[in-house]
């Protein structure tokens, strides 16, 4: 887990304003007010499949790294000879990998095919995991439909998990599932549940903030789950836009300006110790098409942190 501590920066303020027995302008007093200041210990990172400009992989984590991000949460099934040049060439973190299977392959299946396939997937994407130096895998248990009904899919996907637990074990990496959108694991409580059920502590959360406005408030949720939270994807929601739009069309605004209460979320964070790598998923329409959209992101993140 990434749940080491760095000091604190500490908040220099208005005071430097007066330092200089004033020579500081009315102007430099109120930059010096508006600089960003951390108040916790948390690492910036982003989804690299949210990066929606063209260009290599080399290119992509430059423009990353120019944004002024430490990380990169890639895909499973990448090329992990390109990823791995690219990470070193830009000094950037791997913290956590996607699981790229796990909406195609349902753990869930009726299907013990698609359910072995999954298994695989999930399998392969430990041993990136543990090529990148990451420390966790993202999964999305399992789907349930029509046809898959809430009881099988919860035992079919934790038989199909465990698994898998072996391989994480040995290669010292978490398998952190995923708050989605899947019809599946609508509680705070259900979802400890889920994940205590594995007896292990090699499975854990990896808590969508975005997501779970459909459900709720992040931080009702963060407060249960506590110290089995791994990661954190940060995603903006509005529920008054999924109230006239559509569901889906609550994604559809930048960070800071929909329904999430960041002050509460990041004290929420800070009351269960959590500290590590905040991961930017943002779902709104084409979030990064070019390197200035990955700087307002990177700094509109700051502003969360700080807030």
């Amino acid at each position: 887990m990434d749940f080491t501590r760095r000091d604190f920066l500490k908040l220099s303020g208005s005071s430097l304003a007066f330092a200089t027995l004033g020579q500081t302008t009315f102007a430099e007093e109120k930059k010096e007010k508006e600089k960003v200041v951390f108040k916790r210990d948390l690492k910036k990172a982003i989804m690299f499949a949210t990066v929606g400009f063209p260009g290599s992989v080399s290119e992509k984590f430059k423009a990353i790294k120019e944004a002024g991000f430490s990380g990169i949460e890639p895909m499973s099934h990448m090329d992990s000879d390109e990823v791995l040049k690219a990470r070193d060439v830009y000094k950037l973190e791997l913290p956590s990998v996607c699981c790229g299977t796990h909406w195609k392959e349902n753990l869930a299946s009726p299907n013990p095919s698609e359910r072995d396939r999954g298994v695989e997937g999930l399998k392969h994407a430990l041993r990136d995991a543990s090529k990148y130096g990451s420390t966790s895998v993202l999964l999305v248990p399992c789907v349930v439909t029509k046809d898959i009904s809430y009881a099988d899919a919860w035992a079919r996907s934790q038989a199909e998990i465990r698994k898998a637990i072996p391989l994480a074990e040995k290669l010292g990496i978490y398998i952190a599932i995923e708050n989605v959108w899947n019809n599946f694991l609508l509680s705070p409580l259900e979802m400890a549940r889920y994940v205590d059920d594995f007896k292990s502590p090699i499975v854990g959360v990896h808590f969508d903030i975005g997501n779970i406005y459909r459900y709720g408030w992040p931080e009702h949720w963060i407060s249960i789950l506590g110290r089995r939270i791994l990661k954190i994807h940060l995603k903006e929601f509005s529920v008054e836009k999924m109230n006239k739009e559509g569901l889906r069309n609550g994604f559809q605004v930048e960070y800071l300006e929909g329904s999430n209460n960041w002050p509460t979320i990041m004290r929420a964070l800070d009351e269960i110790g959590y500290t590590g790598w905040a991961i930017a998923e943002p779902a709104y329409a084409n979030p990064a098409t070019d390197e200035a959209g990955l700087k307002n992101i990177s700094e509109r993140m700051d502003k969360i942190f700080a807030s």
